[in-house]
């Protein structure tokens, strides 16, 4: 087993060296915005349970100039619910996250060497892989460790976007504030 990845630290040079080309942040949904549980209904519907601190995290990721994209594996509407509130694009349903980001960073004229991705899991192996800056959230599968290069301190629906994006903000000298 690899050693955990250490916590991420936006006044570590190493970090503000490695968060400074991006432009492009990926993030999974489920097990990084959720806390990586699902309630199903009786009648089949499913609810996940999300941080509302993200939406003002993701606000000052913009501001940091740095644009949010949602990209998970799984088909529910809540991803696309949770896309259109917090205002930041999204692909579901995708057999290959590698594919879609190429083609999301194509999009804006960018390569993957200038984005980030945020995973949780061995599904997320391959992106982690190819993006300039691997992370993870603290409750993150081991098998991912040796693919990203900090983790948060906060797990995954429970904080872990809002650390992630106030850390780019803070390592570019954009301050917390509302909206």
């Amino acid at each position: 087993m690899s050693a955990m990845p250490s916590p991420v630290d936006p006044r570590h040079p190493a970090f503000v060296q490695a968060q400074a080309p991006v432009r492009l942040l990926f993030l999974d949904f489920d097990g990084v915005f959720t806390d990586n549980h699902v309630f199903v209904f009786q009648d089949g519907r499913e609810a996940v349970r999300c941080s509302r601190f993200d939406g003002i995290g993701l606000r000052r990721l913009e501001r940091a100039g740095i644009e949010a994209c949602i990209v998970s594996t799984e088909v529910n509407s809540v991803v696309g619910a949770r896309a259109a509130k917090l205002k930041i694009a999204h692909r579901q349903g995708l057999n290959d996250k590698v594919t879609a980001a190429t083609e999301m960073a194509a999009e804006r004229g960018l390569e993957l060497s200038a984005c980030g991705f945020v995973g949780n899991d061995v599904n997320d192996i391959p992106l982690l892989q190819r993006v300039g800056l691997p992370l993870g959230v603290a409750d993150a599968h081991e098998d991912i460790w040796p693919y990203v290069r900090w983790i948060t301190r906060r797990p995954g629906g429970s904080g872990a976007v809002r650390e992630i994006c106030d850390a780019f903000g803070a390592a570019r000298g954009v301050e917390a504030r509302y909206p």
